[in-house]
């Protein structure tokens, strides 16, 4: 079910944000940090698909929005990656999660407190790179030449559209230097363990019912007693 909560905006109030649980008072309580940016769009029917199978195999998910994402009333471009690790805290809290499922860039979020799993974790600068080269390849065919080194070094201090993101210099040079935490507690499952492809490199947002199938199963697995 869809519902609200109050997601914090740094130093700057709070914010309503969408969350989309799964809930029914179980032990096992996972919150979800899903990729970020475009991956986000293409991976949201796969992420709801996997929470519908870990409730029917007794565990409570929750994926709050974050403060400048999907239909969020905050600005994107006022928000750092600091920020959002912020508001993931505040939502591990609320929601009384037990541990945590992050995807792809998720994991730069992942709070230091929570055991769980990184599914494919990625790099702050391989999420970039990714913006930038998107960004050279549309001002490419639309007849203008831009470099991603030269973009990079005015997005550092000045910030800039990528991909039709609007992101901080704040946020670009939160990015460069993020990597997903090596814990112990947070189990990696990579792609070749589900099988299939990458849902995150095809053209159009898409599922797989039997990558769903195996993520849910190894969360399970470990979760439900």
């Amino acid at each position: 079910m869809y519902a609200s909560w109050n997601a914090p905006l740094g130093d700057r109030g709070h914010s309503q944000e969408l969350v989309l649980s799964f809930e029914k008072g179980r032990l096992s309580r996972l919150l979800i940090l899903p990729p970020l940016f475009d991956e986000h769009n293409k991976l949201r029917r796969q992420i709801v698909a996997v929470m519908r199978r870990l409730d029917g195999a007794g565990i409570d998910s929750v994926l709050p929005d974050l403060p400048g994402c999907n239909e969020s009333p905050a600005p994107l471009e006022k928000q750092s990656l600091a920020d959002w690790r912020a508001a993931v805290r505040e939502a591990a809290n609320h929601f009384e999660a037990t541990h945590i499922l992050a995807i792809r860039g998720g994991g730069l979020l992942a709070p230091d407190h929570l055991p769980g799993f990184l599914y494919a974790p990625s790099k702050g600068r391989q999420i970039l790179r990714a913006l930038l080269r998107a960004r050279t390849i549309a001002s490419r065919e639309a007849g203008r030449a831009e470099k991603v080194e030269s973009l990079l070094e005015t997005g550092r201090e000045q910030g800039l559209e990528l991909a039709g993101w609007h992101l901080s210099a704040e946020m670009i040079a939160q990015l460069e230097q993020a990597d997903a935490p090596a814990d112990p507690r947070l189990r990696i499952v990579d792609q070749a363990t589900l099988g299939g492809s990458p849902l995150w490199l095809r053209a159009e947002p898409s599922e797989d019912p039997d990558q769903a199938d195996a993520l849910a199963a190894i969360i399970a697995m470990e979760l439900v007693s």
